[in-house]
């Protein structure tokens, strides 16, 4: 059996832990003004790996909250990913030297193919790429950009390239609680025959025993961010269910 993980989110902004919607800068909720905490809770309900956003680095196009990032990464036991505005190796070496497990490449990936691809080289399982979708082309620069390629073809070019996880997010289903896209997610898992980890619209637990219904076919885990903080799924129970 597969195994599938569910990643309890931390969006951090100006040093909270807030959600946004759709992406939106302007729809901000904030949640906690601890993401410390927030981290230290989602461990103890039973995750067993914590997803990190620097919104503010997605923003500024370069990582911001490194303080914050390395004492989340130093109070939790468990794998800490984390993205936002990585776009140098210095980025990937850095935030990896602050205890951090795997590093999420965004808009890079577009963008600055000979940086991916270095990383990818040098650092293989520890970087995932992020593919936020908005009708199947892939979006960037903190989703403010839609550009000319194709969610598909990317991921088997940077399959070829030695990435092993991707985590797929279909910008349209993002902080709405309309469920997963799960047909486009287990489609992109096939085309490239690596990890995909879906991200954005999940929102009961129905949502995630549908995606783990499918860990064979290379659905990986989900991330959960919104239907947590607002209690329409308890962590706890979900990890559970997921691995029945």
């Amino acid at each position: 059996m597969s195994s599938f993980i569910i990643y309890p989110a931390i969006d951090i902004r100006d040093g909270k832990c807030v959600r946004l919607v759709q992406g939106d800068y302007n729809q901000e909720t904030v949640y906690n003004d601890d993401p410390v905490q927030v981290a230290l809770s989602w461990e103890k309900q039973g995750g067993t790996y914590v997803h990190l956003v620097d919104l503010d680095g997605a923003k500024a196009g370069h990582p911001v909250n490194d303080e914050l990032i390395g004492r989340i990464a130093s109070a939790v036991n468990v794998p800490v990913q984390v993205g936002g505005g990585l776009r140098t190796v210095a980025d990937v070496e850095r935030l990896l030297g602050l205890g951090v497990s795997r590093l999420i490449i965004g808009t890079a990936a577009i963008e600055d193919r000979t940086f991916t691809e270095e990383v990818l080289g040098r650092y293989g399982d520890k970087v995932a790429i992020g593919i936020d979708a908005r009708n199947g082309y892939v979006a960037t620069r903190g989703w403010l950009e839609t550009s000319e390629v194709q969610a598909e073809v990317l991921v088997k070019e940077l399959a070829a390239f030695g990435a092993e996880t991707f985590i797929f997010t279909d910008i349209s289903r993002d902080g709405m609680m309309q469920g997963p896209n799960v047909e486009a997610i287990v489609s992109l898992a096939k085309a490239s025959g690596r990890t995909m980890i879906a991200s954005g619209g999940v929102s009961v637990m129905d949502d995630l025993l549908l995606l783990s219904k499918h860990a064979e076919d290379g659905v990986g885990g989900a991330i959960v961010g919104k239907a947590l903080y607002t209690g329409s799924i308890a962590l706890s129970e979900a990890v559970r269910a997921v691995n029945k």
